[in-house]
């Protein structure tokens, strides 16, 4: 892929770092024995997009920060007040790419600016650290994908809870899920509900508003370059920044910010990396052609009969977190299997994962949540978020990844990009 802009390249913010214009750009890391980084070496990171949630990573571990990139000076300013002496300010994410001493590139931009800084980065040689949602569109996935695997980078997609820490309002880790799902106690196909009732917040103050008048563009933004792909709309101070989530040209919603949190950790439990439904059903209102809104219900099924039930109305207080026929899972890991512990105890515990990142990117290692399954989540999200926004069931192939006999479903795979951007 190429990534194009026709603007003049803007001098760096600090210490009048040197662009390296035109020149293959290789970490520093791999200039040795591929594949043979050393242990000891220290890795740099840069972070594009430092609003709320790129400053709140400024501290990762395993990582020195050498670059901060925003197209906020405000959020510029403020997360160089906050990083390292000698980190480095910059307008535009390819002057980050191009600096040979970037090891890993952290993307915690809005989700339609995912999958070209990852590409991006990727085809410079840097292993990447990518926010969720992964892509805005099933086809931007696709391409992450193969640019990724095309370059032999490292990818890691920022929600852990597969691997690690209480899986929100649950009430537990995501690994005896696993443990009790691989026993087979709980029977075949299962139905996992997911919704306020089962813990889990859909968060619907995440919706868009339908009467946005323009205003003027803060003289601190590059209001162009933060729309960057997607379609021109004039500015309002809801569109960008903390609420850009509301608008289906950047996001999707609670669908889109929570999606991926909560249903990554299911398709783990229940075997479905490599795969993705193949039918969904949708109950919501009709949306507006810009504003995301609320939706009541979204039920994903898969080829061999399992179903995640997405509830976004919560008035059924007696659902499972997961049936199947031979037993139920609540909320707060309690279950109508009589002593499902001492049963559980005699199981295997699921399979150690690289959780570490750092370790990952040095001993080139797959990551426990990578650009595949990492894909084949966000997937789940941008089926349901089609579904909702064109208001109609919908049949999915896994193999092409696109949807069956729809042609208006399939334009949303691979939305257009507003010119020069584009994938390639």
């Amino acid at each position: 892929m190429k990534v194009k802009r026709s603007i003049t390249r803007r001098n760096f913010l600090r210490n009048g770092a040197l662009a390296f214009a035109g020149i293959t750009v290789l970490p520093r890391r791999v200039l040795g024995a591929p594949g043979e980084p050393s242990p000891n070496e220290e890795l740099t990171k840069a972070i594009v997009g430092v609003g709320g949630m790129g400053r709140g990573h400024i501290g990762m571990p395993g990582a020195r920060l050498v670059a901060v990139c925003d197209v906020d000076s405000a959020h510029l300013e403020q997360a160089l007040k906050m990083s390292p002496e000698g980190t480095q300010g910059y307008r535009d994410f390819r002057e980050v790419l191009e600096r040979p001493d970037v090891d890993i590139v952290h993307v915690p931009t809005p989700p339609h600016w995912h999958a070209l800084i990852t590409i991006a980065a990727a085809e410079a040689g840097k292993d990447v650290w990518c926010e969720k949602p992964m892509t805005r569109t099933i086809g931007e996935g696709k391409k992450v994908v193969e640019a990724i695997q095309r370059n032999g980078r490292i990818f890691r997609l920022n929600t852990w809870f597969r691997f690690q820490d209480g899986f929100y309002g649950f009430g537990t880790t995501v690994a005896p899920i696993k443990k009790l799902v691989d026993s087979g106690m709980l029977g075949w196909p299962l139905k996992v509900f997911v919704g306020g009732t089962t813990g889990f917040n859909w968060k619907f103050n995440w919706s868009g508003l339908t009467n946005l008048t323009p205003e003027p563009v803060p003289e601190t933004l590059d209001y162009d370059f933060w729309l960057g792909p997607a379609p021109y709309k004039p500015y309002h101070t809801h569109r960008v920044h903390a609420t850009f989530r509301g608008y289906w040209d950047y996001d999707g919603g609670g669908l889109g910010d929570m999606g991926q949190h909560y249903l990554d950790p299911v398709q783990y439990f229940l075997g479905k990396d490599d795969t993705s439904p193949v039918e969904v059903e949708v109950d919501a209102p009709q949306q507006h052609p810009d504003a995301v809104s609320p939706w009541r219900r979204i039920v994903l099924r898969y080829a061999d009969g399992c179903e995640i039930i997405l509830d976004g109305e919560g008035t059924d207080t007696s659902k499972p977190y997961i049936e199947g026929p031979h037993g139920k899972l609540f909320k707060g890991f309690q279950s109508d299997i009589p002593n499902l512990e001492k049963k559980l105890a005699q199981f295997p515990d699921p399979e150690p994962q690289m959780t570490d990142f750092a370790e990952a990117v040095r001993t080139r290692t797959k990551f426990a949540l990578n650009e595949s399954n990492g894909h084949r989540s966000c997937t789940i999200v941008n089926i349901a978020k089609t579904a909702v926004q064109l208001g109609r069931n919908l049949r999915f192939d896994p193999v092409k990844q696109e949807f069956i006999d729809d042609e208006g479903a399939n334009r949303l795979v691979y939305q257009p990009m507003r010119a020069p951007w584009q994938l390639s």
